[in-house]
C-alpha cells in the first residue's frame, strides 16, 4: 500500500480548500495560492496601466489582504476572480494617490521597447501600433478599462467580472460595449 501512495500523489487542493486553511492561520496555504495566481493578478494590474514595480507591489499587497479576507471567501473552486477583484480595488486606491500618478507619468518614457522585428520598418510599424493601442486603452475611463481588461484580455466571464467589481452583469456588458466602441474609434482614427 505504501508503494501505491508514492506512485499516486494526492491531488492538489482546490482554491477553496487553500483559503479555508489560510483562514485557519496556515500561511503555507497562502504560498500555494500565491504560486497559483500571482502571475494572473500581476498581469491584470499591469494591463490596468500600473508600472511594473507598482503592479508587483500591489500583487503582494493583494495576497496580504487574503489573510484578512479569507473568512469572507464564497467557496468557489477557483479564487482567481475573487483575487482579481481584490487587486482591482487595490488599483483603484492606488490611482487616487497623486504622487504615485506623477511618478507614473515620469516613467512612461522609460518603458522598454518591444523585441526587434525583421526590418527596421516593421519594427517601427509594430511599435507605433502598440503605442496607438496603449494610448487608446489609457484614454478609456477607469471603469470601462477595468471591464475591458478583465473580460477581453483576461478572459473572465461577465458574471465573474460583475461579482468581482460588485456591479450588475448588465453594467459589465454596457461598459464593455462602450469601451470596445471607443477603442475601435480611436484606432480607426489613428490617434497619435
Amino acid at each position: 500500500m505504501m508503494a501505491a501512495q508514492r506512485m499516486n500523489p494526492p491531488a492538489p487542493a482546490t482554491d477553496a480548500a487553500l483559503l479555508a486553511r489560510v483562514r485557519d492561520g496556515d500561511l503555507g496555504a497562502l504560498g500555494e495560492l500565491y504560486d497559483r495566481h500571482a502571475e494572473s493578478v500581476r498581469r491584470v494590474l499591469a494591463r490596468l496601466g500600473l508600472r511594473p514595480g507598482d503592479a508587483d507591489d500591489l500583487t503582494q499587497a493583494t495576497f496580504l489582504d487574503v489573510v484578512r479576507a479569507a473568512a469572507s471567501y464564497d467557496g468557489r473552486d477557483s479564487a482567481r476572480p475573487w483575487l482579481v477583484g481584490m487587486a482591482v480595488m487595490r488599483a483603484r486606491r492606488h490611482r487616487r494617490s497623486i504622487t504615485r500618478w506623477a511618478a507614473h507619468l515620469v516613467s512612461v518614457g522609460r518603458e522598454p521597447s518591444p523585441p526587434a522585428a525583421a526590418t527596421p520598418e516593421a519594427a517601427l510599424d509594430r511599435q507605433q501600433q502598440a503605442q496607438r493601442a496603449q494610448r487608446a486603452l489609457d484614454a478609456l475611463a477607469p471603469k470601462k478599462r477595468e471591464v475591458f481588461v478583465l473580460v477581453v484580455l483576461e478572459g473572465l466571464s461577465g458574471e465573474e467580472v460583475a461579482t468581482t467589481l460588485g456591479v450588475p452583469v448588465a453594467t459589465v456588458w454596457t461598459r464593455l460595449h462602450y469601451a470596445r466602441r471607443e477603442l475601435r474609434d480611436a484606432l480607426s482614427r489613428g490617434e497619435r
